[in-house]
């Protein structure tokens, strides 16, 4: 871990602790609890029998079709960098948000002294989950996540290295980035972020979340 990010996330993780997690705007206000509607297919993650914390599980492709959220699931799209794959991963949480009524909103970090603070705005928005998108911010969540137990997060197309039970992530090989100077299980590869499996990350990466399956890797190299 790089000196600055272990600085920026220790000021930045006692400041949301001091000044807490609310918002002034309509997500400050009580909602319903978030639930899933449906349930998976054959080849899920059994919730009865749910992998280890931090163990890898392989769900059959399109078993976490018939899982959706609740109208009006708070989300908060964390992401940074403008590469291929953090675009494309960018557009996939967008359309699905879209086409599941999730009420959406994007937190944009805006270069690297920024990442630390961009998560610590997405945990204050009050979001029942916050879905991480872009390599760069795999190290300030290592550091943030473990002092937010209470918040769901999901890591699409990267992972962290020793998760907490409230971060779930999706990759496959060529997408698993664990953050600087750690071994990857696979080769990174830009390619590999294709549109179906972009969408298939965010989906299969819900569904977990919704069923409380969390604090896994969710690995979709079938897609």
């Amino acid at each position: 871990m790089r000196a600055p990010f272990r600085a920026l996330a220790t000021l930045a993780v006692a400041v949301a602790l001091v000044t807490g997690c609310g918002s002034g705007d309509d997500w400050s206000r009580p909602h319903p609890e978030p639930t899933a509607v449906g349930t998976p297919g054959p080849g899920f993650v059994d919730p009865a029998h749910p992998p280890a914390p931090e163990a890898t599980a392989t769900p059959r492709p399109g078993s976490w079709d018939g899982v959706h959220p609740s109208r009006g699931y708070r989300v908060v799209l964390l992401t940074a960098g403008d590469d291929a794959p953090t675009k494309s991963l960018v557009k996939a949480v967008q359309e699905w948000a879209e086409a599941e009524h999730v009420d959406l909103r994007t937190v944009t970090a805006d270069g690297p002294s920024d990442y630390v603070p961009a998560a610590v705005r997405a945990l204050k928005a009050g979001a029942d989950l916050i879905v991480s998108a872009g390599n760069d911010l795999i190290d300030p969540l290592a550091m943030v996540t473990p002092n937010h137990l209470s918040q769901q997060f999901l890591v699409v197309g990267a992972e962290l290295a020793e998760p907490t039970h409230n971060v779930t992530a999706v990759d496959w090989s060529g997408a698993s980035f664990r953050g600087e100077g750690l071994g990857m299980s696979s080769t990174y590869d830009p390619a590999s972020f294709t549109t179906a499996r972009c969408e298939a990350a965010i989906r299969a990466g819900a569904a977990a979340v919704l069923r409380g399956t969390t604090g896994i890797v969710l690995w979709l190299d079938k897609v």
